[in-house]
């Protein structure tokens, strides 16, 4: 594939400099707080309802304000959109719909002159099925050199009519399509993302030429979707059991956490160590444990890998505390930083899983698992609207949802797009200036209006400005957040509550549904919900998190 601007050559030839508010500092991905903007719900620039990179570029001082670190962008290339972008048709090139090229070079520079990373989607376990490998592959026909870029494989049974093996997609239904000439080929995801063969050299010389390409342009790093199924199997063995997309971080499956993905990621560390600069991997990684896990973030692999148990766990104090026990073990067990999130454009958001159909419950967890989050040690990832409290859409039409596995079934709910409502910024009524239009590719709620971050800037009492003072404190406590500044000490708490101690700093955790008063461990100096202490006793409002200097 050629282009006709590189991005080595695209500042040289616009006569931009390279000046950047970013400092290179070694390890800065260990603490840091990075924000996950879903490109087409964060900003509409061109008022066609879709957010686009000139959007997100527009709204950066907002994030600046806030205290991030850094930016993660979901994907922005070149896709027919069957799964939101995550199906990439040309790896090199912007979608139209999000802009092109020269608007991801300004969003780099301008989040770089803020003092913010930049943090890009890679997607290199499958292709769209318009990718030009995939297309050369099916006109070649079978047992073409072509296809063997690809997982394509002939049926079972007598005329070839069952699919290869059981493997079913995590969208739901099987993992395996058949073409017009007799021939299946594999797709964990929608039949739309053709699963890639790494065992073919053409693709791992394929994606570093891709990484080199984003790396050229001034990236600061890549999150690697699916990074833990590149690899499948030998043989692709049967698994002989449904329901398997329930089974994914629980069990060991044949197609996901294979040994072999491990290679993969060495590699790509090489290639990011060459480039000046601190540049970092993240691994989008599902492991059955956290051992297993913490294999992704080994010295010479890569530097993050999601803590999706900790996103996945209730609100219970014990488990809890067993979770961050365990990840803490894992992670500091090789040398690396645990990762925490709460959220992201996959799942449904923390407000409406904590509250259970009760929404001020909800909010009022949600609120203290940010702070909870936000005081381990380790990088934290933050996804867009959550500092406003934005809760899950569940009343979407049917006719409006875009989600790929809604119309399928046995695999994900079908929900996602519940999370990905586009953002509101600020006004009384729907679009909530997401855009110079009335429209977004998603409706809002119309009862949004005291969610917006015009509505809830400058409120003491509101969840950004929680979040705001959140990242201010950690950024000035050394005893907050850096893996580095002392270990994590567990203190005796009642049944329910959460009590751990830093150098110089404390937090306690109510996940009672009743106020709870025990010693102060300290001065408060910020809290979910109102906190009651005359210095001695501390009376804790339930489902909250309070921070203490000691």
């Amino acid at each position: 594939m050629t282009h006709e601007l590189t991005a080595a050559g695209l500042a040289s030839a616009s006569g931009k400099t390279t000046e950047s508010a970013v400092e290179d500092t070694v390890g800065w991905w260990r603490d840091a707080v990075i924000y996950q903007v879903y490109v087409r719900s964060f900003a509409d620039s061109d008022g066609d309802g879709i957010g686009d990179l000139r959007g997100v570029r527009s709204r950066l001082p907002h994030l600046a304000r806030l205290g991030v670190d850094a930016v993660w962008l979901t994907p922005f290339y070149a896709s027919p959109q069957a799964d939101g972008g995550y199906d990439v048709a040309d790896y090199r090139a912007v979608d139209p719909v999000f802009g092109d090229l020269a608007d991801a070079d300004d969003l780099v520079r301008a989040a770089h002159a803020l003092g913010l990373r930049v943090i890009v989607d890679v997607v290199p376990n499958h292709t769209s099925d318009r990718h030009p490998w995939f297309r050369e592959a099916l006109a070649a026909g079978p047992a073409s050199p072509s296809r063997a870029r690809y997982h394509f494989r002939p049926g079972r049974g007598a005329d070839g009519c069952e699919p290869p093996n059981d493997w079913e997609s995590v969208f739901g239904g099987p993992a395996w399509t058949r073409t017009p000439d007799g021939d299946w080929y594999l797709h964990l995801f929608a039949p739309q993302q053709p699963d890639l063969n790494w065992e073919h050299p053409e693709v791992a010389e394929e994606f570093a030429s891709v990484l080199r390409f984003w790396l050229d342009l001034g990236v600061d790093g890549f999150r690697i979707d699916v990074a833990h199924g590149m690899v499948k199997a030998p043989g692709l063995p049967d698994i002989g059991r449904g329901a398997q997309a329930t089974l994914i971080g629980t069990e060991p499956l044949p197609f996901f956490d294979q040994d072999g993905v491990h290679e993969i990621h060495r590699s790509w560390r090489l290639l990011l160590d060459s480039y000046e600069g601190p540049r970092i991997g993240v691994a989008e990684a599902w492991a059955p444990t956290s051992e297993r896990l913490a294999l992704y973030v080994r010295p010479d692999e890569l530097h993050q890998a999601f803590n999706f148990r900790f996103l996945n766990c209730p609100w219970d104090a014990a488990a809890m505390r067993t979770v961050i026990e365990e990840s803490l073990a894992a992670t500091s067990a090789v040398g690396a930083p645990t990762t925490w999130v709460l959220s992201n454009h996959d799942v449904v958001r923390h407000v409406t899983r904590y509250g259970n159909g009760d929404g001020p419950r909800g909010l009022a967890r949600a609120r203290a698992a940010a702070l909870l989050m936000l005081a381990l040690p380790g990088s934290a990832y933050l996804y867009q609207g959550e500092e406003l409290g934005l809760p899950e859409v569940t009343d979407l039409p049917d006719e409006v949802r875009r989600d790929p596995a809604f119309r399928r079934t046995a695999g994900q709910d079908g929900l996602r797009d519940g999370c990905r409502i586009p953002l509101p910024w600020s006004g009384l009524e729907p679009p909530f200036g997401f855009g110079p239009s009335g429209r977004s590719w998603l409706p809002q709620p119309r009862g949004w209006g005291s969610l917006t971050v015009a509505a809830q800037t400058g409120n003491p009492h509101s969840t950004l400005e929680l979040y705001r003072a959140a990242l201010e404190l950690r950024r000035a406590l050394p005893g907050l957040g850096s893996p580095d500044a002392g270990p994590l000490a567990w203190q005796p708490a009642p049944e329910g509550v959460l009590l751990f101690t830093r150098p110089g700093f404390a937090c306690t955790l109510n996940t009672r549904t009743e106020p709870l008063e025990l010693p102060s461990p300290g001065r408060p100096v910020l809290s979910s919900a109102p906190v009651e202490t005359d210095g001695r006793t501390v009376r804790l409002p339930p489902d909250s998190c309070t921070w203490w200097v000691l």
